[in-house]
Order: C-alpha cells, then sequence, then structure tokens
C-alpha cells in the first residue's frame, strides 16, 4: 500500500473521529442543559410578534416603532456611508487596469446596467440606477439580520434586529415605489398610452410586497423555531441562519430586479403608429374588371 493511500485513510478516520466528538458533546451539552432551560414566552408569540412587531417595540426619541424601523435606518445608513468613501476615497484612483476592488464594483455595476438595457432597450438610464439601488438594499438589507446586533425593547426584553423587509410596512414602500418608478418610465416614453399600460397589471406592487415580505419572513420564522428549542440552538442556527438568509438575499434581489427591468422595459416602448390599409372601392373594381360574357 502506498503511503499517500495510508495518509488519505488516516485523514478520514481522523475526519470521522472529529465528526464523532463533536456530535457527541452536543448531545452532553443538551442533555446536561436541557432542566436548567427555561422559556417564558410561547413559541405561538414569538412567531406573531416577529410578524406584527406588537409586543417587544423600541423606543425612539418617545415613539414605539418596529424593530425593523431602526434596520431600515441602519441599513441605509451603511449604504450611503459605504456610497460616499467609494466615490471620495476610491473611484478618483480607479485605474485602466483595473484591480480587485475595482474590477468587483464594475462588475456589479455593469450587471445592473446590463438588465436595464436588456430589458429596456428604450430608457434605461434611469432604470439602470434604480434597478441597482433597489437591488443593493434588499441584498444588504436581508444580510444585515446575521450581524444579530441586541438592542432593549420598551417592555425591557432584550431582541435581535431583524431585516428592514420583514417588516410588512417597508416590504409594501419597496413594492409601490417600485411600481411607481415602472409608471414614471411609461409615462416618459409612450405619454398617457403608457400609464393604461401601467394601470392594466394594477395587482403588480401588491405581489411585489408580499413576495418581499413572505421569502423573509419565512426565513426568519424558520431560524426563530431553530432558536426556540434547545435541542436544535446549538449548531444548526448557524447553518440555517446562514444558508436561509443568503438564498433569500440572492433570489429576493433577483426578483425583484427582473420585474421591474422587465414591465419598465415593456410599459415605455415608445408607440409607433400602424399604417392603415387603403380600401379599394367596389365601383372601382368593378370598373376595372374585364366585362363576363354570356355563352
Amino acid at each position: 500500500m502506498s503511503k499517500d493511500v495510508k495518509r488519505a485513510k488516516k485523514r478520514k478516520i481522523v475526519a470521522a473521529v472529529v465528526i464523532l466528538c463533536i456530535a457527541a458533546a452536543l448531545i452532553v451539552g443538551i442533555v446536561l442543559t436541557e432542566p436548567l432551560y427555561t422559556n417564558t414566552e410561547d413559541i405561538s408569540e414569538v412567531m406573531g410578534d416577529a410578524v406584527l412587531h406588537e409586543v417587544n417595540r423600541i423606543d425612539l426619541f418617545g415613539m414605539d416603532v418596529n424593530p425593523a424601523f431602526i434596520s431600515g435606518i441602519a441599513v441605509t445608513l451603511i449604504i450611503l456611508i459605504f456610497a460616499a468613501a467609494v466615490r471620495i476615497f476610491a473611484i478618483p484612483k480607479f485605474k485602466k487596469i483595473p484591480g480587485k476592488f475595482q474590477l468587483f464594483i464594475e462588475t456589479v455595476v455593469g450587471l445592473f446596467d446590463g438588465l436595464a438595457k436588456k430589458n429596456s432597450p428604450h430608457r434605461n438610464g434611469f432604470l439602470g440606477a434604480y434597478i441597482f439601488a433597489a437591488g443593493v438594499y434588499i441584498f444588504v438589507g436581508t444580510l444585515f439580520e446575521l450581524v444579530g446586533i441586541p438592542v432593549q425593547a420598551a417592555s425591557g426584553v432584550s431582541v435581535t434586529l431583524p431585516a428592514p423587509l420583514s417588516d410588512i410596512n417597508a416590504a409594501i414602500a419597496l413594492g409601490f415605489l417600485s411600481y411607481f418608478v415602472i409608471l414614471s418610465g411609461g409615462i416618459a416614453g409612450a405619454g398617457l398610452r403608457g400609464v393604461g399600460r401601467t394601470l392594466k397589471d394594477f395587482s403588480l406592487p401588491i405581489s411585489m410586497s408580499f413576495r418581499l415580505f413572505g421569502a423573509l419572513l419565512s426565513g426568519m420564522l424558520v431560524t426563530e423555531l431553530v432558536y426556540y428549542y434547545l435541542a436544535l440552538s446549538f449548531v444548526l442556527p448557524v447553518f440555517v441562519g446562514v444558508l436561509f438568509t443568503l438564498l433569500h438575499a440572492v433570489i429576493q434581489t433577483y426578483v425583484l430586479v427582473m420585474l421591474t427591468s422587465m414591465f419598465y422595459g415593456e410599459v415605455s416602448e415608445p408607440y409607433v403608429k400602424k399604417e392603415k390599409k387603403r380600401k379599394h372601392a367596389v365601383k372601382h373594381i368593378k370598373n376595372n374588371q374585364p366585362a363576363i360574357q354570356e355563352v
């Protein structure tokens, strides 16, 4: 038996032993800490508050607000500060031969710009900027819950700031904002006809809003469920939280960007008048036809 085969076998044995030790440690931890674990909240109350935010609200300058509202402010400030820093310090140093950071920025901007030009060939300048801003906000806002920033609620309970779009109000606001952007593209491209094209899909903002809200909320509820039960709260939340959050961030960013750009391109197409076909008079046709002789 060669040395490489022996080394491979030793690595497999070591990996199996490590996995078994980790599993045994988790089981021992669950058994030893189970009697010490108490939860005063019912699982239905935990999930209900995650949806409605009626109990664990945060005091903001004398007003009780949803934790997602604080998350929205934090995400907006993070994006604005990062964008200002890139514009002031990074963009003036861009070169013809891009570095890693410049290549990353150009790739991301080029991706959204390409989607705008592909789906809306007639008007895509403002569309590219909007879907870039909306996509970055959805992606960063969804990943924001992975940070797990704890804050104290007005009731005295410590809560973790969720994703901004896990609040139905934020999802509806973004859905209607995208719809108004589509409407503006219709007006700019086809005037009143563009308005008619946009109003034809009156259910679009509702579908976009609830698609965002439902997808992000489902991931949050699964994570809450995993954290609630002690037997599942060892190591598993790391995989569940990260995988669900990354999956929702990518999918929801892609879905809203594609829907907005496609509908924008559809309603902003300029109106082209169709040429009317000339109708030949029956009398003129009869006069030009040769006389039919009876046999």
